[in-house]
């Protein structure tokens, strides 16, 4: 299938078990009848949280460091296209 837009050939990938197409391209993403539905209902339920793990003491302290919050919608939390 070719992208909408530029007219690349789409790339088929599977996130989180639903399949959706993209281009590599321009990265839009495209979805069949049905997939936003899954996406949704998939984003809504609780997601474990991996035990954390004990971190090495060094003394050094990042108290006033501030991460910058990335950039980015949904999709990005659930697609990675880097």
């Amino acid at each position: 299938m070719l992208c909408p837009i530029d007219g690349t050939e789409l790339v088929m990938t599977e996130r989180a078990g639903v399949e959706v197409d993209y281009c590599p391209a321009c990265r839009g993403v495209w979805l069949d009848r049905g997939e936003l539905d899954k996406i949704i209902e998939r984003s809504v339920q609780p997601v474990p949280m991996p035990q954390a793990q004990p971190r090495y003491d060094s003394g050094y302290s990042d108290k006033g460091y501030k991460k910058r919050k990335k950039r980015g919608g949904w999709l990005e939390e659930i697609f990675d296209f880097d």
